[in-house]
């Protein structure tokens, strides 16, 4: 866990469709396909409901665009209209979990995380790489009412997040100068590292130690610990993380008496993937 998440630069973005440029459309492209997901993508914690010309100015679309895809969406199930706002509905999860349900790795690593949970009595989460993000993919929770909002689909800066800093620590050294040189900018807290030499002189460290500790970087007291999960070839697939608040577990103690137990979990859920059947 990486307690509540704040909204990445690249959501700031005026429109869905400028975060990225299309390919043009072709035979192995399919324009009004692109348009639907980025009328889905549009809504967000900070866009839960929308008005007709929000999803236009948010996609890019034309407003006469972006109704019909939503009326589309509306009569699939996966969209409702009060006559004003448009609204995801629940079967829009189906959409999701069926990468969840696609991957056998989750349900080989959830036992190891509940038994992580009960040894460090600290909320244990794994995340996967998309873009400049860590989204979540598993959540073991522990019992400790803390404030967060985070949960599987959830989405944090992956520079500024141990388990991200794990995963770019992975990319090619020419990769991740790429997306360093076009990331967005601002700080969290006043401990956030905004330099490039900081932050790859992290990610630098994390390859080398196998681990990574982040300390307040992405909210006020909150540190956080992470390890990668690898398949069989080695590669790092994914990141497994612990967090704490600083008041109750400071940096010295996370690493002295969570890392270890971290590292068995993170090392045991890479044997189960190693072993398991493609």
């Amino acid at each position: 866990m990486e307690a509540r998440a704040p909204t990445p630069p690249a959501t700031d973005a005026p429109t869905v469709a400028a975060a990225a440029a299309p390919p043009a459309p072709g035979d192995a492209y399919v324009q009004s396909f692109a348009r639907g997901l980025a009328v889905i993508r549009s809504f967000s914690a900070a866009a839960p409901a929308q008005t007709l010309s929000e999803v236009a100015a948010r996609t890019g679309l034309t407003r006469a665009g972006a109704r019909r895809i939503l009326l589309t969406l509306q009569a699939l199930g996966y969209v409702e209209h009060d006559g004003r706002l448009f609204r995801l509905m629940p079967p829009i999860l189906d959409l999701g979990f069926a990468y969840l349900s696609s991957m056998p790795i989750w349900d080989l690593a959830e036992p190891v995380m509940e038994q992580l949970v009960d040894e460090v009595h600290e909320s244990c989460s794994a995340a996967v790489l998309d873009g400049d993000e860590v989204v979540y993919v598993m959540r073991v929770h522990t019992h400790k009412i803390m404030s967060t909002n985070l949960g599987v689909g959830s989405r944090l800066p992956a520079f500024w997040t141990s388990m991200g800093r794990v995963l770019l620590a992975a990319l090619p050294p020419e990769e991740l100068r790429r997306r360093l040189a076009a990331l967005p900018r601002r700080a969290l807290t006043p401990h956030t590292v905004l330099d490039d030499a900081g932050l790859l002189a992290r990610i630098d460290a994390a390859r080398e130690q196998g681990w990574c500790l982040v300390n307040q970087e992405l909210e006020e007291g909150l540190i956080s610990l992470a390890a990668p999960l690898r398949d069989r070839s080695g590669r790092v697939v994914a990141a497994l993380n612990i967090s704490g608040q600083t008041h109750r577990t400071p940096a010295g103690r996370m690493h002295a008496e969570m890392l270890p137990a971290l590292q068995r979990a993170a090392q045991a859920i890479s044997r189960l993937l190693a072993t398991r059947r493609a």
